[in-house]
């Protein structure tokens, strides 16, 4: 079962039992900790692509030079 299955229903039946535990006044902080949570992973995600993209980068122009 993937997250895509879960559909626009599901989202609002998790919302709602979200509303309902933390309450109205706590979703502000809590979706603002989740995106700076979210926005971190991006980031630290990007940063080690790009540093894989280099090493591989590296990897090509050191066996093209041996050659």
């Amino acid at each position: 079962m993937s997250l895509a299955s879960i559909g626009v229903p599901g989202l609002i039946i998790i919302l709602v039992i979200i509303l309902i535990l933390f309450g109205p006044r706590k979703l502000p902080e809590i979706g603002s900790a989740v995106g700076k949570t979210l926005a971190e992973f991006k980031q630290a995600t990007k940063g080690i692509l790009e540093e894989d993209d280099k090493n591989k980068k590296t990897d090509v122009e050191k066996s093209e030079s041996i050659k």
